[in-house]
């Protein structure tokens, strides 16, 4: 009988191989999540050191520079300098798609590429190919970051082009889009035209027929002189110099509606035809030469001393037409709509100023381009050249978390006054706007502020509701700061009329610019502020007028309360501590005068079906109630817009409700000559 040997613990050892292999799937699959995690890190930063140095001689070109993008606190914000700065400096490397960016770099190719992955984290993979030798003939290829396919197709595809400032090469000037074949009575048309690579409708689905872009180039002109072709004999000929016709960026449109300030639709579109239910059509837009937006006039009361602000809340716009919302009109197109009553309101009032106050967008996966809804939602303004300013809702970045893009697009488009604020402030679009006198001395009588009420809270759980956000403490600082940085004015303000200039002896015999029985201070201008979300004490008991006993508030709230839940101390610690007269601490006291608060009104959006204003310690705080059929509302509550009317230069604030019939409503005097007293001043001291 054999022997066997001892059965001990661990006296067995498996073949070695059988180790390798019952470890090998957890070893590949580490390995292969290292791989991953590696290879995410650098894909999404693609661009190398040397391309973020913008080194390379292609990679410096001359723009315009918005101003206003300091990240310091600007003290002394002036409308005016919101205009675009005739300054010059650095633009981005030529392989940066920017469409914003004003520059007059041509375009010397264009091509259609569709990829499987993310181009902007798959760069190189998904770039259609090229050659050492093409990258510095033409320049390199720059992918305009914007999908064709987006809510229509299985896969990416995008268009890209390549750019350069060598004065050799031709540039494009033409561009159109056509069915592949083209129509044959196009040949001869075609003939000097060219064909980009790759199908514009490559992943749609349902699959539709192929279509190609095609452009068409031509040589360049600089100083009055066209380039000759090179070889013997060849001379330099005069002719026209003219950079307009050159195409320097394209992009790609969402919706029906106009292209952003200084675009332009192709030729042969849309691309992707708009399908009910299912997507909004797709179009390709280029822009000419580098247009420059008309800027806003300086704002300057009228020499009546009267000043008007038109208030629009909550648009709710959507890429298309949008949605109609508690209306009982069943042909409501929401956004159509509502630009045609807003145009009749604006043809109406003819304000001044209009001001947007938050969620210009709808959010809610309708608004999923932004840039697509900016281009529409201040058009009825626009086209009448009137100057504008907004702030951002909570609905404004609730798709894409791209405020400071939003941003630079608002503060590009004609007649803008909106500003990004500083960047060391919490939010985007906290800022200043100061109204001027319209004579001579340009003195600044009045103060309009602006502040981001931000959106939602941070949650750290998926399941918990989050609620609405609130003013950081670095936004209370910046507006004390810029409050205590304003000049005194001898108020009531009276204008200069110089008619003390040419015949001294007759100077000497004209009353004084301050009447002596005429009750004067040195204080700052009068103020008011906007921000979309409402403080909480929006909602604490109103005020009562002295003499009549009334409660100093009218209009309607329907909604339930829409602030923050968590109350952040702005409406004590900002508004009631900058005053008029004196400091910011209360030290007023000290200078003996009476306490009253630099701003009068507060002014907000967010709850549609609410529109009234109510005086808390001595400050007003107004909603404008809905301004949009795309936005929620209530069947019988009409959608309006607020009117705010400034006399007196300054020292009178009244406004009152245009609505969709054309009604106006609550005529009120809020601050100044007619209006219940003690605005401006705390209430308890009154009781």
């Amino acid at each position: 009988m054999p022997r066997l040997g001892p059965d001990l613990p661990g006296s067995y050892r498996p073949p070695r191989l059988a180790t390798l292999r019952s470890s090998a799937p957890l070893v590949i699959l580490l390995l292969g999540f290292c791989f991953f995690l590696s290879s995410y890190s650098l894909l999404s930063h693609f661009r190398g050191p040397a391309q973020k140095q913008h080194l390379g001689w292609q990679s410096w070109d001359v723009i315009e520079v918005l101003a206003g993008a300091s990240g310091s606190q600007d003290v002394e914000t002036d409308a005016a300098s919101n205009t675009t700065d005739t300054s010059y400096g650095p633009s981005i490397p030529l392989d940066d798609w920017n469409p914003l960016a004003i520059h007059t770099t041509g375009l010397t190719e264009i091509a259609i590429k569709s990829c499987y992955f993310p181009p902007h984290l798959f760069a190189s993979y998904c770039a259609p190919g090229s050659t050492p030798q093409l990258d510095r003939d033409r320049g390199r290829w720059v992918v305009v970051e914007r999908d064709l396919n987006l809510k229509t197709g299985l896969w990416y595809n995008n268009i890209y082009y390549r750019r350069t400032r060598r004065l050799d090469v031709p540039l494009v000037a033409h561009i159109r889009v056509l069915p592949e074949p083209p129509p044959t009575d196009l040949a001869d048309e075609l003939s000097d035209w060219v064909k980009a690579d790759g199908d514009l409708h490559s992943g749609v689905w349902p699959s539709q027929s192929e279509w190609r872009l095609w452009y068409k180039t031509r040589e360049q002109f600089w100083d009055g002189w066209k380039r000759a072709a090179p070889g013997a004999g060849a001379v330099q000929r005069r002719t026209a110099f003219d950079d307009a016709d050159i195409i320097t960026e394209l992009d790609v449109v969402y919706g029906e509606d106009a292209p952003f300030f200084g675009f332009t639709r192709v030729e042969g579109g849309p691309v992707t035809d708009r399908k009910e239910g299912r997507w909004e059509s797709v179009d390709v837009a280029f822009r000419r030469g580098n247009p420059i937006a008309p800027t806003a006039p300086q704002p300057r009361f009228h020499s009546n001393g009267t000043y008007k602000i038109m208030q629009i809340a909550d648009l709710h716009y959507s890429v298309g037409k949008g949605e109609c919302r508690d209306t009982d009109d069943p042909d409501c197109i929401g956004d159509e709509d509502t630009a045609t009553w807003l145009a009749a309101a604006l043809d109406a009032e003819r304000p001044d100023l209009v001001v947007f106050s938050g969620d210009q967008l709808n959010g809610q996966g309708t608004s999923y381009d932004s840039r697509s809804v900016l281009a529409k939602f201040a058009k009825p303004v626009i086209d009448r050249e009137i100057a504008w300013a907004a702030v951002f809702g909570n609905h404004d970045s609730e798709i894409a978390d791209d405020r400071i893009e939003q941003m630079r697009a608002l503060s590009a488009m004609p007649y803008s006054l909106a500003k990004p604020g500083p960047g060391n402030v919490d939010g985007v679009g906290n800022y200043a706007i100061k109204l001027r006198s319209p004579d001579a001395s340009r003195t600044h009588i009045f103060t309009l502020y602006f502040l981001d009420s931000h959106a939602e809270q941070k949650v750290t759980l998926p399941w918990v509701k989050a609620d609405y956000d609130y003013l950081k403490t670095s936004q209370i600082e910046w507006f004390r700061n810029v409050s205590s940085h304003i000049k005194p004015i001898q108020r009531p303000f009276t204008p200069d009329g110089a008619d003390d200039l040419g015949n001294i002896w007759r100077a000497r015999s004209l009353p004084s610019r301050l009447d002596a029985r005429q009750t004067s201070k040195l204080a700052r201008p009068n103020a008011m502020m906007w921000f979309h979300i409402p403080l909480p004490e929006a909602y604490n008991d109103a005020d009562t007028d002295r003499a009549s006993g009334q409660h100093l508030e009218m209009g309607d709230q329907l909604d339930t309360p829409g602030s923050s839940k968590h109350n952040s101390g702005f409406f004590y610690n900002a508004i009631k501590e900058s005053y008029e007269q004196g400091g910011t601490d209360g030290d007023v006291e000290w200078f003996g005068d009476e306490k009253v608060t630099e701003v009068k009104v507060l002014s907000h959006g967010h709850c549609h079906n609410t529109d009234r204003c109510r005086r808390v310690d001595g400050v007003w705080m107004c909603f404008d109630g809905g301004s949009s059929f795309s936005g929620y509302g209530l069947l019988g509550f009409d959608r309006r817009v607020r009117i705010y009317t400034l006399s007196d230069w300054g020292e009178t604030i009244a406004t009152y409700k245009r609505l969709t019939n054309g009604e106006t409503i609550d005529h009120e005097t809020l601050v100044g000559a007619g209006a219940p007293p003690d605005w401006g001043k705390d209430q308890y001291d009154n009781w």
